[in-house]
């Protein structure tokens, strides 16, 4: 049995940084040890895990934060086979989380628990030994790392649950360097707010970028699947996390997202990135309206101009004024 060590970065964490702790310790799956990274000694309660014998905390400065450095920094102290990335506040639905994600790491169907899982067709032509004929040999795909899926919550609005189900299906799925014609920039898409590493390939490709404002598992992804891996959808292996953000809110935090893709070229540059987006506004618009929510389409309307503006304004940031700059980012020590 693989041994899983769970790694999540704190700052300022909640009340679903409680449950989500209580649900880690009742998974299926032994998870070894659960790695904090907590940005600010004062922010954090170590009341929460006084009966949680595998928990250890390391405590890092605001400044020092650094959305690669700083998980890359919790992956240097776990010697598991298998390390689980996840935020501060996304919560197992249920104890087959880990399970789920290891089942699927390991080329099988997430099937654990009263979901039934599944593959799409052409994914299962991805997973073990299998693949597309090379000249006369058959390519593998070596599953590296397998993403979660993110339910939406009661505080979420009525865009970000339509986002939700858009982004991350119902059925599991498998993706390699050869689907970027077909998938575009969604080929590169994974997250840290809930994904299962190998520790063998992620020490070989040198872990996340260091200094990175954003994107740091895509662009882990991309680096990932051009050496040859396959990143995998487990669509069993669910958690609840949700952001409420208003139109200002979305504006910075796509601000920081288009000085990520400027800033790495290697990964981003020639891939339009703008048509996963408007295929999203579009279906959501259709789905408000269809439903006869004229306010909520006012507010996707108002919310997706502000998430286009940022995202434009990030991407030519080396055209704006350190002090715009600095008012229109989410994460300011990363300009220090």
């Amino acid at each position: 049995m693989k041994t899983v060590d769970v790694i999540i970065p704190t700052y300022k964490p909640g009340k679903k940084f409680i449950r989500q702790q209580s649900m880690l310790q009742k998974q299926t799956y032994p998870i070894s040890r659960i790695i904090i990274v907590n940005t600010e000694a004062s922010f954090l309660d170590r009341n929460i895990f006084k009966d949680y014998a595998n928990v250890s905390v390391t405590d890092i400065s605001a400044s020092e934060f650094d959305h690669g450095a700083t998980r890359n920094l919790g992956v240097s102290m776990s010697t598991a086979d298998y390390f689980l990335l996840m935020t501060d506040d996304a919560v197992p639905k249920d104890e087959f989380l880990v399970e789920n994600l290891v089942r699927m790491m390991e080329g099988d169907d997430c099937n654990v628990g009263p979901s039934s899982g599944r593959l799409d067709e052409a994914s299962k032509e991805k997973t073990g030994s299998a693949g597309k004929e090379n000249g006369g040999e058959k390519k593998k795909f070596e599953i590296a790392a397998v993403y979660g899926r993110q339910l939406a919550t009661d505080e979420s609005s009525v865009d970000e649950r339509y986002s939700r189900s858009f982004n991350y299906p119902d059925h599991s799925f498998v993706k390699t360097i050869e689907d970027l014609p077909r998938l575009g920039i969604k080929t590169y898409f994974e997250s840290n707010v809930c994904c299962l590493y190998r520790r063998d390939v992620f020490d070989s490709l040198k872990g996340f970028p260091v200094h990175t404002i954003f994107n740091e598992d895509m662009i882990y992804c991309a680096r990932m699947l051009k050496a040859g891996y396959a990143s995998a959808y487990c669509a069993e292996a669910e958690v609840y996390h949700a952001h409420n953000y208003n139109g200002i809110q979305q504006l910075r935090r796509n601000f920081d997202l288009g000085v990520s893709q400027a800033d790495n070229p290697d990964v981003f540059g020639g891939i339009i990135s703008e048509g996963e987006g408007i295929r999203l506004v579009k279906g959501n618009a259709l789905s408000l309206l269809k439903e006869g929510r004229i306010f909520s389409t006012i507010r996707l309307i108002w919310i997706s101009a502000c998430k286009y503006t940022g995202y434009r304004l990030g991407k030519d940031y080396k055209k704006l004024s350190r002090s715009m700059v600095m008012k229109l980012t989410m994460n300011k020590h990363y300009w220090d």
